[in-house]
C-alpha cells in the first residue's frame, strides 16, 4: 500500500495540471482594411501549432484553432501579429481542463506553462473555459493597469516569475490571466 502511494504521488508530481488549449479569439488593433487582416491571417498560420485561422475582419478579430496535442506559444501568436505590423488587442484563450484549481494572485502550471491568476474566484477548471491573457503586450494600456494593480507581485510587469512567486523558478516566463 505504502509502495502504491509513493508511484501515485510520483505520477501526481511528473504530471502537472492537465490543460490543453484548443483555440483562441484574437483582437488586433491597428487595421484599417482587408489587406491589413490578410497580413495578420497569413503571419498567423505560418506557426506549427496553428491548424487554421478564420478572419473576422468587421470585428479586427481572429479565431485560431490550434492543432491536437501541439504546445501552444503564447508569445509567437503576439509576435506573428507584431511582425505583420500590428498588435494584439485582447487575446481569450479557450482549452479543455481536467481539475486545474485556481485562486486569485496564485500561479498554476497549465502542460508547460506557468499562469498567474488575477482579478477570479477560487474555483476548479473543468471542462471546456476561456482564459483571458492579460500581460502588457496582450491589451490596451487602461486595461492592463487595471489588471496589474490587483495584485502585489511583480511579475505581472516582467512577464516572467520572480523571487516573490513561489513554487516557481525565478526568470521562467509567467503568463497572466483571468477568467
Amino acid at each position: 500500500m505504502k509502495r502504491a502511494m509513493i508511484i501515485l504521488l510520483a505520477i501526481i508530481v511528473a504530471f502537472p495540471s492537465f490543460g490543453q488549449f484548443t483555440k483562441a479569439r484574437l483582437q488586433a488593433t491597428g487595421l484599417t482594411c482587408a489587406m491589413c487582416s490578410n497580413a495578420i491571417n497569413k503571419a498567423l498560420q505560418t506557426r506549427s501549432f496553428i491548424q487554421s485561422v478564420h478572419s473576422d475582419i468587421k470585428n479586427s478579430a481572429f479565431d485560431i484553432v490550434f492543432k491536437e496535442g501541439t504546445d501552444v506559444d503564447i508569445d509567437e501568436i503576439r509576435k506573428a501579429v507584431e511582425d505583420a505590423g500590428f498588435a494584439v488587442g485582447n487575446l481569450k484563450l479557450t482549452g479543455n481542463f481536467n481539475g486545474i484549481k485556481v485562486e486569485n494572485d496564485k500561479h498554476v502550471q497549465i502542460g508547460r506553462q506557468y499562469f498567474h491568476f488575477v482579478d477570479v474566484t477560487s474555483q476548479v477548471l473543468d471542462g471546456e473555459k476561456t482564459v483571458t491573457i492579460v500581460d502588457k503586450d496582450f491589451l490596451t494600456a487602461k486595461q492592463f493597469k487595471k489588471y496589474s494593480a490587483s495584485t502585489k507581485l511583480k511579475c505581472i510587469g516582467t512577464g516572467k516569475a520572480g523571487e516573490d512567486c513561489s513554487g516557481v523558478t525565478a526568470g521562467t516566463r509567467m503568463y497572466h490571466v483571468t477568467i
